[in-house]
């Protein structure tokens, strides 16, 4: 996967693959909910420059996604954040741009001395 940033938001276009898939030709949920998690995590780390971990998730399924598809649009960002609490909301987008699952993370961030020393992150810089 390979993030960007669009304005406020972190997004992501991926391949949906046949082996991903929980029933035929359909993207398994489990899988979706790995990639909102995945996207969440990184509009964290670059948008607050913090790291962390996910205490709460709440996934919607609205629409099923293809396996067939040339590609998905993922898209997180961060809409709250409480001390240490961060709550990020994300989508995946079917290649037509119809909404089929959303979620909502909870994100418990790490002091940047706990951050650098046990998880090795210092800071999510940009590529050129």
């Amino acid at each position: 996967m390979e993030f960007y940033e669009e304005g406020d938001k972190v997004v992501c276009r991926w391949q949906p693959r046949a082996e991903y898939q929980g029933w035929i030709d359909t993207l398994h949920g489990g899988i979706q909910a790995v990639l909102l998690d995945e996207i969440c995590a990184w509009a964290v780390m670059r948008q607050l420059q913090r790291a962390g971990v996910t205490s709460k998730m709440e996934t919607q399924y609205k629409r099923a996604i293809s396996t067939n598809d040339e590609y998905i649009d993922l898209e997180a960002r961060v809409v709250e954040q409480r001390r240490n609490l961060v709550t990020v909301e994300a989508a995946i987008y079917n290649k037509v741009g119809e909404l089929c699952t959303r979620a909502q993370c909870l994100y418990f961030t790490f002091p940047p001395e706990k951050a650098r020393e046990e998880m090795g992150f210092e800071a999510c810089e940009l590529d050129e």
